[in-house]
């Protein structure tokens, strides 16, 4: 039997019902990080606006219970890059995100000149053996004992290849010191990491983001060989193909919602994982419109949604007790989606700077 076709907007509905973005929903802080397969968290507060966008009710209080509880952890992951992820799926899914030495280092070049991973990887262990340490307190101690090796070369390996997580503090508003400690993972946990899973990391991506293709997966891990672990499950999962003909794969019963569900309005924070999990990004943003989203120095911006696309990009700015939300449309709004943006930035406004005493809305583009 041919496999079914999937429009572009079939495929974004999936997607938005997987990332709780059809509506809030009504779930724990652990459970809908697990649901979203992890969330970036290169700064401590994008997570928190994250949630607040997808989880009914959410306040900051319960993510930062979470991270002091351990049942989430924020630690370098998909793409070596830092992202939230819950404890258990962080103890079962971090071995199979670890890259080859010969390809995380590979971005040092010349930098890695003289680095032998064999001894630095067991002398930074032995470093935070005796207690949670900042990148420049490890570097420090690393350079003393490779004293030819290029410091950020050292750090660099040792966030790649070491599986660490970060220190929580409950007295900070997003959760973390500006420079925070980082702690060996297996002894923070209190429990050994799995081994590596293909197949389970697999699965927690389709989850989240399926249908999807195996470069859809290689895109969202950072991890190569996706196609043979797809075809190895074929006999477990759903086969589709896009409107190009190209395979598209998921977890049998997944959400799929009809191509006409209404989508609400929805503010993403910055380097969002909605829009960076797939290779093919466009059930979500217009090819056109994504060198508006990432800037010359690969940061990625804050979006919101409307009709279930990325329509534009937002910052908010704090002046005199006066916050400001500037929406950059895409192209033109309609009256309609104008006075959603404005109801729920103003939402938005409300949990991101509380103290502000007046609230302003501006939107150009």
């Amino acid at each position: 039997m041919a496999a079914a076709t999937l429009s572009a907007t079939q495929l974004n509905r999936a997607t938005l019902a997987r990332q709780m973005l059809l509506g809030r929903e009504a779930v724990g802080v652990r459970e809908a990080v697990e649901r979203l397969a992890g969330m970036q968290a290169q700064e401590p507060r994008h997570p928190f606006t994250g949630l607040w966008t997808r989880v009914e009710g959410f306040e900051p209080e319960q993510l930062r219970r979470a991270l002091l509880g351990r049942e989430v952890v924020r630690a370098t992951l998909m793409r070596s890059t830092l992202h939230l992820m819950s404890a258990a799926d962080y103890a079962a899914l971090r071995t199979a995100l670890q890259p080859p030495p010969s390809v995380a280092l590979r971005v040092l070049g010349a930098r890695s000149r003289g680095l032998d991973v064999d001894a630095v990887l067991p002398a930074a262990r032995a470093l935070l053996e005796e207690g949670a340490l900042t990148f420049d307190e490890l570097r420090a101690g690393l350079v003393q004992r490779f004293p030819d090796v290029n410091d950020r070369a050292l750090g660099y390996a040792v966030r790649t290849l070491l599986a660490l997580v970060m220190v929580p503090d409950g007295e900070e508003r997003w959760g973390y010191e500006r420079v925070s400690r980082f702690a060996p993972a297996e002894a923070f946990l209190g429990g050994a990491l799995a081994a590596s899973d293909a197949e389970a990391l697999v699965a927690r991506y389709l989850a989240a983001f399926g249908p999807a293709s195996a470069k859809d997966a290689e895109r969202w891990s950072g991890a190569g060989g996706m196609k043979a672990v797809l075809e190895g499950m074929r006999e477990r999962l759903e086969v589709f193909r896009d409107e190009r003909g190209r395979e598209l794969y998921d977890l049998p019963g997944a959400p799929r919602p009809d191509a006409d569900v209404p989508a609400p309005v929805r503010y993403l924070p910055e380097f969002d994982n909605l829009v960076l999990a797939h290779d093919d990004r466009t059930r979500l943003i217009a090819d056109a419109h994504r060198p508006f989203v990432t800037t010359k120095n690969l940061r990625v911006k804050a979006t919101f949604l409307a009709g279930g696309v990325v329509a534009g990009t937002w910052t908010v700015e704090v002046r005199r007790k006066v916050a400001t939300l500037r929406l950059e449309a895409f192209g033109k709004l309609t009256k309609r989606v104008s006075k959603e943006l404005e109801a729920e930035g103003d939402a938005l406004l409300g949990f991101l700077e509380p103290a502000a005493m007046q609230r302003v809305f501006e939107v150009s583009g």
